[in-house]
């Protein structure tokens, strides 16, 4: 029972729906009408430029960490025997809050793709596997000013690094850094074939501006 309600506060941490919020509060209009139409970290690069972007980024990224952090109300997680079963029950909290994220109750349901969420989960977990895999990230957005691409190939170097460099040996984190680079490439479909046509969307690193539809 003590699972199933921090799973239900997971979902409602991510529901919390940054790119709504701040389109509207700030600029007077829904991110969900431009762009891309998602409600994320991506879109309001795009759309409301970099402080914005980037504002909606550290919170989601934070509704995944907070979510993960749920797990140590649970005192049966406490004790060091227990060390899988926590890291199993962070995962699945941190699932919950990306599955907010994408299908927030506070925005009608529609969210974004939840990769500064699924971010924030990694870096609760594992920060050292996180900052390298930001570290690529800032790497390809420096290099091209794609936030898709930066993600697409970040999210493909966490499965690399758990498997490869820091040789995880937790079979159920392994699958789950799997799971996380297909599911980002299958989130991005739209964004890869923009990409491959020369067409995707690159942001504004430097200056401040207000998207049109």
């Amino acid at each position: 029972m003590t699972e199933i309600l921090l799973l239900i506060c997971a979902y409602l941490i991510g529901s919390v729906p940054t790119a709504v919020w701040v389109s509207k509060g700030i600029f007077g209009m829904d991110i969900r009408e431009y762009g891309s139409g998602n409600a994320g970290a991506t879109n309001t690069f795009r759309v409301l430029g970099p402080k914005a972007g980037t504002f909606v980024m550290v919170v989601d990224m934070l509704k995944g960490v907070l979510a993960v952090r749920l797990a140590y109300l649970a005192a049966y997680y406490h004790d060091p025997e227990h060390l899988t079963q926590l890291v199993n029950l962070q995962i699945g909290l941190g699932l919950a809050a990306v599955v907010g994220h994408i299908f927030p109750i506070w925005a009608n349901f529609k969210g974004g793709k939840g990769i500064a969420t699924l971010f924030g989960l990694v870096l609760a977990i594992q920060p050292l596997v996180a900052l390298c895999c930001v570290g690529v990230f800032l790497m390809i957005l420096f290099l091209t000013r794609y936030v898709s691409l930066s993600s697409i190939i970040a999210s493909i170097a966490f499965p690399i690094l758990i498997l490869y460099i820091f040789n995880e040996p937790e079979i159920f984190y392994r699958i789950f850094a799997i799971a996380v680079a297909l599911m980002v490439v299958l989130t991005h479909q739209k964004n890869i074939t923009r990409l491959l046509k020369g067409v995707e969307s690159k942001v504004p690193l430097f200056k401040n501006r207000k998207g049109k539809n």
